[in-house]
């Protein structure tokens, strides 16, 4: 059939289309590269069960037991009277509390003192994002 003559030839001209084809490897593609870690961003929110405790422990002697104020000492902290509680976000009453406001203050309008996280040093910010939780439920 096939002489060496012939057949070296046609073996050559064979591997060559077969190069020339690919096979049937698939097409390379790119690898795209691992995505970086994002820092997750974690919205800590508040336990209104945990800052109605932690109100009645601190809060209470200035803003009441129904946090309806203490004349002379500190405002109502329901949402239908106090316009600072509604005008405020979580995080600023958050920090409002941490630092509290002095007598001084132009915008204190009871001349009252309100010391940072209501005069107990203890209070982590998680019970004050409770407690903003709990203001809250105030209405």
């Amino acid at each position: 059939m096939f002489n060496r003559k012939t057949l070296f030839p046609l073996i050559f001209v064979l591997a060559l289309a077969l190069a020339a084809c690919g096979g049937n490897d698939p097409e390379p593609t790119a690898t795209p590269a691992p995505a970086k870690p994002t820092a997750a961003v974690v919205a800590v929110v508040g336990d209104a069960t945990a800052g109605k405790t932690v109100y009645m422990g601190t809060c209470i002697a200035c803003h009441g037991p129904d946090a309806k104020g203490v004349t002379g000492l500190g405002k109502s902290l329901h949402a239908a009277d106090s316009e600072f509680v509604r005008g405020k976000s979580d995080d600023e009453l958050v920090a409002f509390i941490l630092v509290g406001r002095t007598p001084d203050d132009p915008l204190n309008t009871t001349g009252v003192g309100m010391p940072a996280k209501g005069g107990n040093p203890a209070i982590t910010e998680q019970q004050l994002r409770d407690v903003v939780a709990y203001v809250r439920t105030l209405k």
